[in-house]
């Protein structure tokens, strides 16, 4: 068995940790990105560090790209199916009353039992949609 190490993930988990805890020490909240995307959307939401925030996940990847260049990955999936995916997420985030990174992120780490029971149910639920998806209906 071969070792994989990668710094980029590394780094990358350490400042998605570092910017929950200074999320969480400056305002107090949870960092979940749909709640705050949420927020932001609903009528009095709109918050110059929401915004900021969101603009901050749309770009880092652009930013990524200009430092650390890497080939672009052709989409070859089926688009409808992408969509519905993306809206189940959407769906299931608020079923859970959170997002992956909300639970999984910040409720893990102060210990919270429905988060780790949301993370759970998230990470199941994953795997059978793979499974139902590539091996049942072969897409």
């Amino acid at each position: 068995m071969s070792s994989f190490f990668s710094l980029p993930a590394l780094l990358g988990g350490l400042l998605i940790g570092l910017s929950a805890a200074i999320y969480f020490l400056f305002l107090g909240r949870v960092m979940g990105v749909s709640g705050i995307l949420g927020n932001l959307l609903s009528r009095c939401g709109l918050t110059s560090w929401r915004l900021l925030f969101v603009v901050g996940v749309i770009i880092s990847p652009w930013i990524y790209s200009l430092i650390a260049p890497l080939p672009v990955p052709e989409i070859t999936n089926n688009k409808i199916l992408l969509i519905v995916a993306g809206l189940l997420v959407g769906v299931g985030a608020a079923l859970s009353s959170g997002c992956t990174s909300g639970h999984s992120i910040c409720g893990i780490s102060r210990l919270s039992p429905t988060s780790v029971v949301v993370t759970m149910i998230f990470m199941v639920a994953g795997g059978i949609a793979v499974f139902f998806v590539k091996h049942l209906l072969g897409l």
